[in-house]
């Protein structure tokens, strides 16, 4: 393991990605959102993705000059073109656009279209919190689970995520995929070559397996069952049929170098509590429910350990395995 800075691990991660033929501004832009993902401690969003970026990138399935922009506009609503480029340039417009379109309006929603993997979906949702705002964020993703009763990949895992300010001390974050698991978790133990628990996965015969690399071959299991499967459904129709975006059994595996360019979609909803029942009571139910929730003491509030972890990470750095490492190093600097 070698402990490397934030700020090193941001450099070297938009190095490789200017040298795979992203712009300067969507490499800084996407590392930082790497590298958070890895100090807070969720390493399938984070450095892991840097070489399937970057081969994105070079094989054509991402537009490395894109250049996001608000297309359709309507009052609180609005569409961002993401321009087949990496996801996280485009996020950032369309979550400053509902930031100023709620503050206004009370409420606001934000789509994108022809975008890409964007990473941990509560990452977008920041800026949206420290505004004093409740945002939502959902997502689609290339087709990895069955519809419910079927046996042919259609819908993604479909993250989605939901923050709410709290007064003096960090929000209240919930991130989470619609598979049993994120799929990039597969991917983490296809690298480290060990299996994975019954009732992750099933492999492209519609079986159920422990073999990460057939998971990722076939398809995950939704949470929860049927009701897991309808809520992918929910985000297929949020994401897709609200921004023009690809559905997720139209767009190819990000699993894969070569293949289409996703073009799948996001949304983003922003809520002013001050347009609702005032901030100080929003503020005063959150408290009054949190400290409830935690006169169990065996509860943990969700998005408290991945801060825990970037606390730590700001201070000491972040460890990093010698051969991720030098690929990285060796894909930025050639």
């Amino acid at each position: 393991m070698t402990q490397l800075s934030i700020d090193r691990l941001n450099d070297i991660a938009a190095a490789v990605l200017i040298r795979a033929g992203a712009s300067p501004e969507m490499a800084r832009s996407t590392a930082a959102a790497l590298v958070t993902a890895q100090a807070q401690g969720l390493p399938s969003h984070g450095l892991l993705r840097l070489p399937q970026y970057a081969s994105h990138l070079r094989h054509g399935r991402v537009n490395g000059a894109a250049v996001p922009r608000v297309g359709h506009t309507k009052a609180a609503a609005c569409l961002v073109d993401a321009d087949e480029g990496l996801a996280f340039p485009a996020c950032a417009l369309a979550v400053s656009e509902a930031i100023s379109r709620a503050s206004e309006f009370g409420v606001a929603f934000a789509g994108v279209s022809r975008s890409h993997h964007f990473g941990l979906a509560a990452y977008h949702l920041e800026p949206i919190a420290a505004a004093g705002m409740v945002g939502l964020a959902f997502s689609n993703s290339p087709a990895a689970m069955p519809a419910w009763g079927g046996r042919r990949a259609i819908f993604g895992t479909n993250p989605i995520a939901a923050i709410f300010p709290r007064r003096g001390t960090p929000p209240l974050v919930i991130d989470l995929s619609l598979s049993e698991v994120a799929r990039g978790k597969l991917m983490v133990a296809a690298q480290a070559g060990t299996a994975i628990p019954a009732g992750w996965a099933l492999d492209k015969d519609g079986n159920p397996t422990t073999d990460p690399q057939a998971g990722l071959d076939g398809m995950m299991l939704p949470a929860g069952g049927v009701k897991g499967a309808m809520l992918a459904l929910i985000v297929e129709l949020l994401c897709c049929a609200l921004t023009g975006a690809a559905f997720g059994f139209e767009a190819d595996s990000f699993f894969a170098e070569t293949g289409n360019r996703p073009r799948i979609g996001q949304a983003f909803m922003v809520v002013d509590p001050g347009a609702l029942a005032g901030n100080d009571v929003f503020a005063e139910r959150v408290e009054t429910l949190i400290a409830t929730m935690l006169l169990d003491p065996e509860v943990r509030l969700p998005g408290y350990r991945r801060l825990t972890l970037q606390s730590r990470a700001e201070a000491d750095g972040i460890e990093v395995e010698e051969p991720l490492l030098n690929q990285l190093l060796a894909l930025g600097e050639g």
